[in-house]
């Protein structure tokens, strides 16, 4: 079987995706440009490994591309490699549209000449399968969930981003014949997560005993995807997706932000006690809602069911209870992201 090539292979889905996909046998070459959330770290135990190949480098660099692409004749291209914190986007949107517009851009038609020059099996057999969120179809009321035909309603610089490059996907397929395929997810959480989004966050902060800032009142709905979930989806999406369609991707677990902190301190009491006993939920302090804060997000994800036979293996309860207890063994990785010193080592200081 010919490798995949896996943009943005170090950030959060992207290396668990790496980790499931070379696990099962498969071969990967792994482009990440090693940005803040980029981690070697998470893929330690791939050293050595002759079915991952890691390069260095930036989507954009379309040179780069096509040596990958000539060099190792990948059967697909799976793109994770994304600016994808919505506060960052909000401090500096100009980042976001250069990776997530015009970075993807860069790929597609790399990807596009690559493939029109294929043949035969090959030709047939390619594809460029596009990662993306739930957050481009803006925010739902009280009722109702976003389906494939959701019309995009973009709130946000990130969100606005990841807009622009799904209709990218769309027009590269319908204009050059690309054989895309593009997956829009909600709010994923699991190992190897960079501490800045809400669940590592939260787990480092009550560790730690100290404040846990929750946005507004705290009733904003999220649909919780555990990581691993959602990289089977992805890998059923590549197997037998429709060309040119897209698939929503969900859990089927909405909570308010104000409960998943809640189930998180619960879980952090039973396991390590504070010193003085508190229990954490005495540490949530309301703090200014982030400007745009969509109030609700909910994937309809039967189509993904009904033609390809994928649900998620995980509820909420048994999915966050695997990630609190991964962090609790895992606190040297989170360390070392903490302190930075997974990126000092790697630019050598």
């Amino acid at each position: 079987m010919k490798p995949l090539l896996v943009t943005g292979g170090a950030g959060f889905i992207g290396a668990n995706f790496v980790l499931q996909a070379v696990a099962d046998g498969l071969q990967v070459i792994n482009l990440d440009k090693l940005t803040y959330a980029g981690n070697l770290d998470t893929l330690a135990s791939l050293q050595g490994n002759h079915r991952h190949v890691f390069v260095q480098g930036d989507i954009g660099d379309r040179a780069l591309v096509a040596k990958l692409l000539r060099e190792h004749e990948p059967q697909a291209i799976v793109n994770f490699a994304a600016e994808s914190h919505v506060d960052r986007s909000i401090d500096g949107p100009a980042a976001f549209i250069e990776t997530n517009v015009v970075g993807t851009l860069g790929l597609l038609e790399t990807a596009r000449d690559y493939w029109r020059e294929l043949e035969g099996s090959a030709k047939d057999a390619f594809r460029f399968l596009h990662v993306s969120t739930d957050e481009v179809y803006g925010s739902l009321g009280e009722a109702g969930q976003f389906t494939e035909t959701t019309a995009y309603a973009p709130n946000s610089p990130y969100s606005a981003s990841k807009a622009a490059s799904d209709h990218l996907v769309r027009a590269f397929h319908h204009t050059y014949g690309l054989p895309t395929l593009t997956t829009n997810c909600s709010n994923n959480y699991g190992p190897y997560q960079f501490p800045e989004k809400l669940i590592p966050l939260i787990i480092q902060k009550a560790l730690a005993g100290e404040p846990l800032p929750v946005y507004g009142d705290g009733l904003n709905i999220r649909d919780w995807l555990f990581v691993g979930d959602h990289c089977s989806a992805i890998r059923r999406v590549l197997e037998a997706g429709r060309l040119g369609e897209t698939y929503n991707v969900g859990g089927n677990a909405e909570q308010t932000n104000i409960t998943v902190v809640k189930t998180i301190c619960a879980l952090l009491d039973a396991r390590q006690p504070l010193a003085d006993g508190r229990p954490r939920e005495s540490l949530i302090t309301y703090v200014k809602d982030r400007p745009g804060h969509d109030r609700r997000y909910a994937i309809d994800a039967s189509k993904l069911k009904r033609e390809l036979g994928w649900q998620p293996s995980q509820t909420f309860e048994t999915g966050i209870t695997q990630t609190v207890d991964w962090y609790l063994s895992h606190q040297a990785w989170v360390k070392r992201v903490l302190d930075g010193s997974y990126r000092m080592e790697r630019l050598g200081t």
